[in-house]
């Protein structure tokens, strides 16, 4: 009867370790790096197959608690990686991995004190009564009046006045995110096919918005880039001196 009891308790115990084992969270930790191990890559998505996330920070760090029957793996720009299981992992060790992406032709973003943003806000402030600007409609019984009149000519002034500095503040943004510097760094192009490209290429403000983040867009660049190359060069024959050499991934 005691042995029974004794028999009974130990595969008690038995069954508890075997569960809290798997319920058992680790802390998985490490950085991602492009295929050249010589970039860090921010904005990579760093997921465990029972459902938790995290996304990697600027400078490639990331940390995550999965369950030990878990397995981790990374995504970016839709591309996944192989699923690797978290109880192969060694505690105390940081897992660290090498997408195969490359990065290093994509130019370093440095945030300027007198960026974009801020002349933005000046602009806003300087004509804050047309942006907050509403149409004021006047009704009456008795036909159309004069006021009626000149309150319908003013909304149409201001609202017209209205539009035109929303889409000067959106081509100014363009202007900021596609300039020339940048467009040169990415593709290689010199003048005049810079020119030519920075005006066939120039991007909508809601295209720009519509990038997940920076490499996103920078791609679109430097894809657009490659294809305008080609083209130019079969149709300019003298236009050697106008490109120089870039790394392409």
């Amino acid at each position: 009867m005691i042995k029974k009891h004794v028999r009974y308790l130990l595969f008690v115990l038995i069954t508890l370790g075997f569960y809290q084992g798997l319920s058992a969270q680790v802390e998985v930790k490490g950085t991602v790096y492009d295929k050249t191990r010589y970039f860090a890559m921010q904005g990579v998505s760093v997921m465990g197959t029972s459902g938790q996330g995290t996304v990697t920070d600027s400078v490639g760090h990331y940390t995550i608690r999965l369950p030990v029957s878990d397995s981790i793996y990374f995504s970016y720009l839709g591309k996944h990686t192989a699923k690797f299981p978290v109880k192969g992992v060694m505690p105390g060790f940081p897992m660290d991995i090498s997408l195969a992406v490359t990065i290093d032709s994509l130019p370093l973003v440095v945030v300027r004190p007198k960026a974009h943003r801020y002349d933005s806000l000046e602009n806003r402030e300087e004509y804050r009564k047309v942006f907050e600007y509403e149409p004021d409609y006047l009704t009456g019984s008795g036909g159309i009046s004069l006021d009626m009149l000149l309150s319908g000519k003013k909304n149409r002034q201001m609202l017209a006045l209205q539009r035109r500095l929303i889409e000067q503040e959106q081509d100014k943004y363009v202007d900021y995110r596609f300039n020339r510097n940048l467009v040169r760094k990415i593709t290689g192009l010199q003048r005049p096919a810079l020119d030519t490209f920075m005006r066939m290429y120039r991007p909508t403000y809601e295209f720009i918005l519509r990038c997940e983040n920076d490499y996103e867009f920078y791609k679109y660049i430097k894809d657009c880039g490659l294809y305008f190359s080609r083209t130019w060069m079969r149709e300019h024959a003298f236009a050697a001196p106008y490109f120089r050499k870039v790394s392409i991934c």
